[in-house]
């Protein structure tokens, strides 16, 4: 009797998470600014992630976590009479079953140069809040150091491309400096069906851009065992 209840509790547990999927629909707005600097500040679009979740307090809680202004920074007032760098900002839906929703933000403007800034935030749907590394990772240190070493080979791996590419360059090795993949670069986590990538952002200068690695780094579930909290959102999908 007691193993029929415990099989239950677990289905109606089961049905809980899976059903928390929520729906995000784009919702694009264009704003003029009042005072444009130029010709092309005229206007900007932002398309906001609409989420429609189990209750409409738990959709508004969803929104301000994937809000632009949280996760980018972005001031809006400012935005349409001070700043004015803003062209675009919008978003993709990286992942949304099993209670959790991954997307990644960004936006897109131009000073001096064109530029942009992207970040990938995940959540946990059944609660309406944000999951952070160390809500879904332990060992902090020691998974930051198996993402550093991949990101590390991965600038050795860089160099003799960017030489062949840029023969004139002086000391392309100064290009990264003291770039290395800190405890911080585990907030743009991304969860997928088969593992987790994490992103960093070399932050080249304008004119070297180009030359950046691609900043990623995959890990099965079977590599992030080790530092899979338990009891944390990444339980869910962990294989």
């Amino acid at each position: 009797m007691k193993l029929k209840v415990a099989l239950f509790i677990v289905a109606i547990c089961t049905i809980g998470i899976t059903a928390q999927t929520v729906t995000v629909t784009p919702s694009k707005v264009t704003y003029k600014r009042p005072r444009p600097q130029n010709e092309y500040k005229k206007t900007f679009t932002i398309t906001y992630p609409k989420v429609k979740a189990a209750t409409p307090a738990l959709s508004r809680r969803m929104e301000r976590i994937f809000s632009y202004e949280s996760v980018l920074g972005l001031r809006l007032n400012e935005e349409l009479t001070k700043y004015q760098w803003l062209e675009e900002a919008d978003f993709d839906v990286n992942y949304n079953k099993n209670g959790i929703l991954c997307m990644q933000l960004s936006m897109d403007g131009s000073a001096a140069y064109p530029d942009g800034i992207i970040k990938v935030i995940c959540a946990d749907t059944t609660l309406g809040v944000r999951a952070g590394p160390t809500d879904v990772f332990t060992n902090i240190p020691g998974l930051t150091a198996v993402v550093r070493k991949v990101q590390e080979q991965e600038m050795r791996d860089a160099l003799p491309r960017i030489k062949k590419d840029e023969p004139e360059m002086d000391r392309p090795e100064e290009l990264f400096g003291d770039r290395h993949f800190t405890e911080k670069d585990l907030d743009g986590y991304e969860i997928g069906d088969n593992g987790v990538t994490f992103h960093y952002d070399y932050e080249f200068i304008h004119a070297a851009r180009a030359l950046e690695p691609e900043g990623t780094f995959f890990f099965t579930w079977a590599q992030l065992r080790p530092y899979i909290k338990k009891g944390g959102l990444l339980t869910r999908v962990a294989r």
